[in-house]
């Protein structure tokens, strides 16, 4: 808990002097103002971040935190949970669609077991299982607080790492059959929506099966009682290890003053839990995508987080996060190199 508390208490406001002095370069590029929209927007805050008025991109990593959950005995995957601890081989051995698109992006990939329920191994694996899976949510909760604290701490642990190693731009990935269950869940609790507004079908299930999924959530609600307005009690109750992972993530991230990209709904998941726990750390968010589970919309507007992509993705994994390091980059370096009427010779606006 003491990690945790530090990390917390260390998240600083954004640096508003090198915005004032980024959003005054932007308005004199050679360009209308406000033509290049959203991009416009990631360099100013960019620079809010990282203290500079004209940051530069920075050396990328994803980070994908694979856990089971207890869930799956409910029948709400098509998938078998072994699923989990195949893909984390495949992760690991380079094969997987985060790879490829990391790759692409120049982006280094971490995979943390966090909490995969069976025993698994593999080279660049970071193991630090907090328990193997977490209980069925729909009998109980699906671990104690003091898991959920640790399941926090060892995501603050690994981005400290990755920080320590000159990572200076972070997103968080997933693998876990059953999470979009958790991920629901923990969505309607927060929003207070009923739980039929944030859930989607997941690895695609069908009418019948989504209305099960549904009611299961219903359950797991109804039977643990999370306390909205504590996000522990919430995270411990009906959420994952690897969704606590990824909040602490992106608490480490903010607290170290470094940009983290949200990827989809599981990924959102966590973002809520971490602006729960301190709601600047927000300011340090970027939402890639939007995805087809109907929570993530939800989360993202909760957190007034405004994606970059639409591309009717869900896969998780930090796929739609590897794609939004190009659109941050070339925010930056929109920032950077553009030339300023002044330098160019070019008259401005009268």
């Amino acid at each position: 808990m003491e990690r945790l508390r530090r990390t917390l208490e260390r998240i600083p406001e954004l640096d508003e002097e090198a915005m004032r002095e980024a959003r005054a370069r932007q308005d004199r590029l050679t360009k209308p103002q406000g033509s290049l929209g959203v991009l416009e927007e990631i360099s100013v805050r960019m620079a809010g971040i990282f203290g500079e008025p004209r940051p530069r991109p920075a050396r990328k990593a994803v980070i994908v935190m694979a856990a089971d959950h207890g869930v799956t005995e409910e029948g709400v995957s098509l998938y078998p949970p072994e699923v989990t601890a195949q893909m984390v081989l495949n992760f690991l051995s380079g094969g997987a669609a985060i790879n490829v698109l990391a790759r692409h992006a120049g982006a280094e990939v971490r995979v943390v077991d966090i909490g995969v329920g069976s025993r698994v191994e593999g080279e660049g694996l970071i193991a630090s299982k907090v328990r193997p899976g977490t209980s069925n949510m729909a009998l109980g909760p699906a671990m104690s607080r003091e898991e959920a604290v640790a399941a926090l701490e060892v995501g603050i642990e690994v981005a400290e790492a990755e920080i320590e190693r000159g990572v200076r731009f972070l997103a968080a990935g997933d693998m876990g059959i059953g999470n979009t269950t958790a991920a629901s869940a923990i969505t309607a609790c927060l929003s207070g929506l009923d739980p039929r507004e944030v859930t989607g079908r997941g690895t695609g299930l069908d009418d019948r099966a989504l209305e099960h999924k549904v009611e299961v959530i219903r359950r797991a609600l109804e039977v643990n009682r999370p306390d909205p307005s504590d996000p522990l009690d919430v995270l411990s109750k009906v959420g994952g290890l690897e969704i606590a992972g990824i909040a602490g993530v992106m608490l480490a991230a903010a607290a170290a003053r470094c940009p983290v990209l949200v990827d989809g709904f599981i990924s959102g998941a966590g973002a809520l839990i971490a602006a729960g726990l301190q709601p600047r750390a927000v300011d340090y968010m970027f939402a890639s995508h939007l995805s087809v589970e109907r929570g993530h919309r939800v989360i993202l507007e909760r957190l007034g987080l405004r994606p970059f992509i639409h591309a009717d993705m869900r896969l998780g994994e930090g796929t739609g996060a590897a794609l939004a390091f190009f659109v941050v980059d070339a925010a930056l370096k929109i920032l950077d190199e553009m030339a300023t009427f002044e330098e160019a010779g070019v008259s401005g606006p009268e």
